[in-house]
């Protein structure tokens, strides 16, 4: 269970343990600011880049998510733009949060996690049991109403390549910060869909299940 972050709806929870909260709204968690300088060269992390299921309960601290969601998707230049590249030059990808306090919905431009449902739904993120038990599965949904012009098929195949973008991203942060990840498939993605509560347009893509990894895996 992550003691880092709980739900807005929980104030019981010592503030030193989590992200500051933002005054601003109750339903938002303030990130501290990512480090974006110095860590693991970019070919020492490729060469360590390998994807892992056995993980441990060690919790994320707010610092490593902050780093781990910039990384993923968060904006590096004043223009608002990304570390991932998009389709069209249309951000048609949302990454969600799932701990074991609840769902948030990353913001990069505030650097904040907006809360989205109070539930635990890790074990929904897929279909294998590390799913369920790990500290942290990222769940990439796409805009499917911002892809106008487009087939079905053709939405799912260019989101799929922007998410697979994302998941690169989170591989080699992961690697340069001791962190497991795998970049799954292997989903129920109606019951994924009804977990998240979804509207019709958007769907998800792809997950990834990110954690300290078991000692001696």
């Amino acid at each position: 269970m992550n003691p880092t972050l709980r739900a807005a709806s929980q104030p019981e929870l010592s503030l030193a343990a989590r992200p500051k909260r933002s005054r601003a709204c109750e339903g938002l968690l303030a990130l501290p600011p990512p480090r974006v300088r110095g860590g693991m060269p970019l070919y020492s992390a490729l060469a360590q880049r390998r994807s892992t299921r056995e993980f441990s309960d060690r919790p994320l601290t707010p610092q490593v998510l902050s780093t781990l969601l910039w990384a993923a998707y968060g904006v590096n230049r004043d223009s608002g733009e990304r570390t991932a590249p998009y389709w069209r030059h249309v951000m048609v990808i949302d990454v969600y949060v799932a701990m074991a306090d609840g769902v948030w919905l990353f913001e990069p431009q505030g650097r904040t996690l907006i809360a989205h449902l109070p539930n635990d739904i890790r074990a929904a993120t897929g279909t294998q049991e590390f799913a369920g038990t790990a500290p942290l599965d990222l769940i990439y949904v796409a805009h499917g109403e911002r892809m106008s012009g487009l087939s079905l098929v053709e939405r799912r195949l260019y989101a799929s390549v922007d998410a697979a973008f994302i998941g690169q991203n989170v591989y080699l942060c992961c690697a340069a910060e001791g962190l497991g990840t795998v970049f799954r498939g292997a989903i129920d993605y109606r019951a994924l869909t009804r977990a998240l509560q979804l509207p019709r347009e958007q769907f998800v893509t792809f997950a990834q299940t990110v954690g300290y990894p078991r000692e001696g895996t």
